[in-house]
């Protein structure tokens, strides 16, 4: 009888290995989503408003009505899992193109919106799994992998989007959009990164997301790590919007701007040189001799201003090469911070530095361009950058 219980195996597809080649993959896939319309995005929005206040305001109101969906994103995790809130991310950027290719006011801040919540998705469900599969001391070197494997994307993207926006068309610059939005999706789900028992969404109740709020900010290291992130961040968001605007309100065009953009992120590539300078001489000294850089190259972006585009978009491109320092590093602060049980909550509002740097800038903005020209804009940016310089300094410890 035992002889005829013959159990034939079960073949199964092998899991892939992850690891931080498999998030440097992802990110980079995401990246090309998201680069190649990021300088067609302004443009457009120029091209409805033909101001640069009001563009600010748009971009404001927009980052505005995004941060509320990333304070609540824990509710969706907690509600759905990760794996389809990192699709529904994905998505979102196909409904985002989907909604600006109609070419009006509404279309366009419906467009921008789906963006922003889909890059949120995006960034806080690849950021948890980041902390649930990288070693702790292996993330300087596994986010500066991620930030070099992004260079082809955000170099290569923008200025695609701006040739395809020009020469073919809004529907061409989009529908590359909804092409690497569908391939991350399929890759995603090839590594399968939802099946692991260990990264699923925990039972306790979702948290109020000021609660959230409130708790994140209780905790020094955590708030040091925002602010280093929002200052960088305020740079791309600034470097992405006001470059292209620059260039085409002095008459120098929209592809020089798109080109300018492209340059700029060319230099993630040092993002390795960056991850190793980190590890020779710390991440503190390394970050806030960036910070330190960058203001200096902002304050002579803003010396320059309108009167020499160009010579303005040579000083943010070595601006850009300090600031891919601090990308590279400044998220090591808060993986290395933040406790294991309170990943998934205060991910969401460490997230958020994206969001505000996407709604602050322009608001200050707009009242500095009220008085002075887009090099006020630069210098004005140059300012905070100084103080985050300060802030690193003084607060990060010696030994991280």
């Amino acid at each position: 009888r035992m002889a005829t219980q013959v159990h034939h195996p079960i073949w199964l597809p092998a899991v892939p290995q992850r690891g931080a080649r498999t998030f440097a993959a992802l990110y980079a896939v995401e990246s090309f989503a998201r680069a190649s319309i990021s300088s067609v995005i302004p443009i457009q929005a120029y091209d409805l408003l033909h101001n640069e206040q009001e563009v600010s305001l748009l971009y404001t109101l927009v980052a505005m009505l995004g941060l509320s969906v990333t304070l609540s994103m824990p509710f969706l995790i907690d509600r759905f899992a990760r794996r389809w809130v990192y699709t529904a991310g994905a998505s979102g950027l196909i409904v985002g193109s989907a909604f600006l290719v109609t070419q009006t006011l509404p279309g366009q801040m419906l467009g921008m919106l789906f963006r922003v919540m889909g890059a949120s998705a995006l960034s806080i469900t690849l950021n948890l799994y980041i902390m649930d599969y990288i070693r702790k001391k292996e993330f300087m070197q596994s986010e500066s992998l991620r930030m070099a494997w992004s260079t082809l994307a955000w170099t290569c993207g923008p200025f695609l989007g701006v040739y395809l926006y020009t020469r073919f068309g809004i529907l061409a610059a989009h529908g590359v959009v909804a092409l690497f939005a569908l391939i991350l999706l399929a890759l995603f789900w090839h590594f399968r990164l939802g099946d692991n028992e260990l990264i699923r969404p925990g039972k306790t109740q979702p948290q109020n997301p000021l609660r959230n709020v409130r708790r994140f900010v209780g905790q020094p290291r955590l708030r040091l790590a925002w602010v280093i992130a929002f200052g960088r961040s305020c740079f791309w968001s600034t470097f992405f919007v006001y470059v292209p605007i620059l260039m085409v309100a002095t008459g120098e065009g929209k592809l020089v701007g798109g080109m300018f953009v492209s340059a700029g992120n060319l230099l993630l590539f040092f993002a390795l040189f960056w991850g190793k300078a980190g590890r020779r001489f710390g991440a503190r000294r390394t970050i806030a001799f960036a910070f330190m850089m960058l203001s200096l190259f902002l304050f002579a972006a803003g010396a320059a201003g309108e009167a020499h585009p160009l010579v303005t978009g040579v000083f943010l491109l070595f601006g850009a090469l300090f600031c891919i320092a601090v990308d590279a590093l400044g998220s090591t602060v808060y993986m290395r911070s933040v406790r294991a049980r309170e990943r998934a909550r205060m991910t969401s509002v460490y997230r958020t530095y994206i969001d505000l740097s996407d709604l602050t800038p322009p608001l200050v903005y707009s009242i500095v361009l009220a008085f002075t020209g887009l090099g006020g804009v630069f210098a004005t940016l140059g300012v905070f950058v100084s103080v985050c310089c300060w802030l690193t300094w003084r607060y990060v410890p010696r030994a991280m």
